[in-house]
Formats: structure tokens, C-alpha cells, sequence
């Protein structure tokens, strides 16, 4: 059984109650302290937890192995995925976490582990923003889960060697067909996070109402119905 003391982390508290938690996930070379400014520019008030990943690739922490530049060892990723799954489920007990209001926010490695999260465990996270990010299960294709309605940004360069925009394509449509609500956000950079994509990001969050408690969404959906819209 997987407990937070597995995984080197930092917890930083809510500024205010009823503020997500942002699941902050590295990239290679990376660790849990790398992500804390990310995450306090996409949600000022939000709870932050912050894992490091547990492979060494050369001394550069990752979340997963890999065979060679690009091509990943799926069944890592699988089993990987599993092990995050766990310390998150032993965050929420020990630190009080809502699992409605957990968003997964990561770059490049750290954003694939969570995709990889979302399709393997599909009721760990309530939404994931992800930057950088290719499909983690590459030619596998993933179980018909179910992630109706789930919230989901993904940034991509055009131009990025890494992770490719149709690496970021394919997740896309691996996620909307299991029904998440997929925001695909292009630029014209490569394998980096412009401050364009990230306002996008922040904007995308708060349109999802993600950053709302799980109380005000409820509220806000159902003064929406009061007034006729839908939601």
C-alpha cells in the first residue's frame, strides 16, 4: 500500500478554504520544487502538492522510464501511473485533499504520468491542465473509461521535437473520446510553456470552474437551470 512518505513531496496549504488543489508534476530532470511557481500563477489561492518522481534516468528524476528519446516504456508508464495513483489517494486522507477539486498541472514528463493518470485511473483527478505533453500510452490504445466531463487543457508547440503537436493530438482525441472536455491549445514555440499559453491556461481554469469549491459549482449550476440556461 502505497503512503505519502513514498514519494519525496511538498504540501503548501489553501491561502483560502474551498480552493482546488493543484497535483504538480515535474519534468525530467526536475523536482517537486520546480512546479510551485507554476502552480501559485495558475491558481494564487490553491492548495499545492508536489511528488518527485521516483525513476533515475542518469541521475535526472522522471516519472517513468523510457527506451530511448521519445519512445517510452508502456509498461512502466502503466505500472507508474499505479504508484502515483496510490500517494494520491493517501494525500487526500492525510491532508484533507477534496478529490472533486484535484487538477493535475505538468510539464513535458511530469505531464504525461498525468495523462497517464487520467486513463488508467480515470477517478483520481477532477481535470488536468498539461503542457508540453505527448500520448503515454503511445500505439497502446487506452481502455473505453469514462471521463465524462472532465475539464482538460493541453499546451503544444508546433514546433516542439520532443513532444510533437501530434503526439498532443493523439492524446487529444484518446481524451475526448472517452468524454473528457479537451481544450487543445497549439502555439508556434517549441518544447516550452509561453506566458501566452499559460494566461490561456489560467483563463481555461477559471471558465471550468474548477477553481470554484465543489459547493459553488454546485450553486452556480443550479441558479443556471433556475434561469433556464444549461450548463
Amino acid at each position: 500500500m502505497t503512503t505519502t512518505e513514498d514519494f519525496h513531496h511538498v504540501y503548501v496549504p489553501a491561502e483560502k478554504p474551498g480552493r482546488p488543489t493543484l497535483l504538480l508534476l515535474h519534468g525530467t530532470g526536475a523536482d517537486e520544487h520546480d512546479l510551485l511557481a507554476l502552480g501559485r500563477a495558475l491558481a494564487p489561492e490553491a492548495a499545492l502538492l508536489s511528488p518527485r518522481g521516483k525513476v533515475s534516468e542518469r541521475g535526472a528524476n522522471r516519472w517513468f522510464r523510457r527506451l530511448r528519446e521519445g519512445v517510452f516504456d508502456v509498461d512502466d508508464v502503466v505500472a507508474r501511473s499505479g504508484e502515483l495513483a496510490g500517494f494520491i489517494a493517501a494525500a487526500v486522507d492525510e491532508y484533507g485533499i477534496d478529490p472533486r477539486s484535484l487538477i493535475a498541472v505538468g510539464f513535458s514528463n511530469g505531464a504525461n504520468i498525468g495523462a497517464a493518470t487520467l486513463l488508467l485511473h480515470p477517478g483520481t483527478l477532477a481535470g488536468a491542465a498539461l503542457f508540453a505533453v505527448a500520448a503515454p500510452l503511445q500505439d497502446r490504445e487506452p481502455e473505453k473509461v469514462d471521463l465524462s466531463g472532465k475539464p482538460v487543457f493541453l499546451g503544444t508547440g508546433r514546433t516542439d521535437p520532443i513532444t510533437t503537436a501530434d503526439d498532443a493530438r493523439l492524446l487529444s482525441r484518446q481524451l475526448r473520446e472517452r468524454g473528457a472536455e479537451v481544450t487543445l491549445h497549439e502555439h508556434s514555440g517549441g518544447h516550452e510553456l509561453p506566458p501566452a499559453v499559460l494566461a490561456a491556461a489560467h483563463g481555461w481554469l477559471v471558465g471550468s470552474g474548477l477553481a470554484a469549491s465543489p459547493a459553488q459549482r454546485g450553486q452556480d449550476a443550479s441558479s443556471a437551470r433556475a434561469e433556464g440556461g444549461s450548463v
